[in-house]
């Protein structure tokens, strides 16, 4: 709009009683500069503005309605003169959304003695995270991961630099707490292991999970973790727990796949008969049904081994593409009988992994599976 007409307008509506006037980038289009420059131009050449309330307005649809609503620039528009900002719950709004709540509320908090002239808001901080996963259950709009407060990632640490920071001081590398905003959190740092992790912060976690191991078993799990991280993005406790498991476990297998047909459709239950060969050379037959190909080919591997175990994680990753892609089948099974740990009392449930390659998914389900298998019996003798 004309400078001088929106001078003229909002003196008018003041003059007529209005208490706020707002001002409004409703296409989100100005930059954070002009918007701060817009907002000290009307507090200058508007009549009777000392009588109302500026409030801001501000769309996302360019990214900055939040360096718009809290602009570092000197002309910004809260220093300018604005008051009252009108923000949303995770910034859903039309089009791109709008200034979003969390983000101004939190910014205050954290800049607003050092750079906004002691600005500040009544707000209980602990409420945003309760209140952000309550608008995103009602509205159905769900957040990416890397939103900014709120988000899934916004307080996670995965680069090994700063993992090592945070262990040392978590202000390092957080300019806020995940407590501020209602997170429970307390190991300390809430770090992500994958394959930019370092050792400091896989030892943290296996002393944790506790685990109490010597240098050299620290850096033999840590390659096995690297290797494993860089098929995976995210390592979970139950890998580690397998790699520890893993980490004395290079064993001559006990059992070993012979071969294995499967029957399997949409009109019955699948069907596995497989054939395991022993150590001792003795070869053993048996067949199952399941839920499906793996299912089956599992149980059938059950009945000849004669193992109780459960398995606790199954992931398969494609290579390759195309019909005949080579699949990596991860495996993570435990034991059922368990221990407590020394250190720590906490009771400790030996997990063994395997893993199978190939371009038949249930043949590389299978020898994964033999793989974690071979590791648990090794460890019980």
């Amino acid at each position: 709009s004309d400078r001088e007409f929106l001078y003229q307008i909002f003196g008018e509506v003041i003059e007529a009683g209005a208490t706020t006037v707002g001002i409004g980038d409703t296409v989100g289009i100005t930059m954070p500069f002009e918007f701060g420059k817009l907002i000290a131009d009307i507090k200058a050449n508007t009549p009777g503005i000392e009588k109302a309330i500026i409030s801001v307005h501000c769309h996302n649809d360019l990214g900055h309605a939040t360096a718009n609503t809290m602009s570092f620039n000197y002309f910004q528009a809260t220093r300018a003169g604005a008051r009252q900002l009108e923000v949303t719950v995770n910034g859903i709004g039309e089009r791109a959304g709008n200034a979003a709540f969390e983000e101004v509320v939190m910014a205050l908090r954290c800049r607003g003695d050092h750079v906004l002239g002691g600005l500040y808001t009544g707000i209980n901080t602990k409420h945003i995270l309760k209140t952000s996963k309550m608008v995103e259950e009602c509205s159905g709009m769900h957040l990416q991961p890397h939103k900014a407060i709120v988000g899934h990632n916004a307080f996670l640490h995965e680069s090994g630099i700063h993992q090592d920071g945070l262990l040392k001081h978590r202000g390092t590398y957080e300019i806020l707490s995940p407590e501020d905003i209602g997170y429970e959190r307390s190991n300390g740092a809430n770090m992500v292991l994958g394959k930019l992790s370092g050792r400091q912060a896989l030892k943290k976690r296996l002393k944790e999970l506790g685990y109490e191991l010597k240098e050299d078993e620290v850096e033999s799990v840590f390659q096995n973790f690297k290797a494993m991280a860089e098929k995976k993005k995210r390592v979970t406790d139950v890998d580690l727990k397998a790699l520890v498991s893993d980490k004395v476990c290079d064993v001559e297998p006990i059992w070993k796949l012979g071969g294995l047909e499967v029957t399997c459709g949409t009109m019955n239950f699948s069907s596995t008969t497989i054939e395991l060969v022993r150590i001792d050379g003795t070869t053993h037959v048996a067949c199952a049904v399941g839920k499906g190909p793996v299912d089956s080919a599992f149980k059938a591997v059950n009945l000849i081994v004669k193992e109780a175990v459960r398995v606790l994680e199954y992931s398969l990753n494609t290579i390759t593409g195309g019909t005949d892609a080579i699949a990596t089948i991860h495996v993570v099974i435990r034991k059922e009988n368990a221990h407590s740990s020394a250190s720590t009392g906490n009771i400790i449930y030996p997990t063994f992994s395997g893993i199978g390659d190939g371009v038949d998914v249930v043949v590389s389900s299978v020898e994964a599976y033999l793989g974690a298998l071979n590791k648990m019996l090794d460890f019980n003798e």
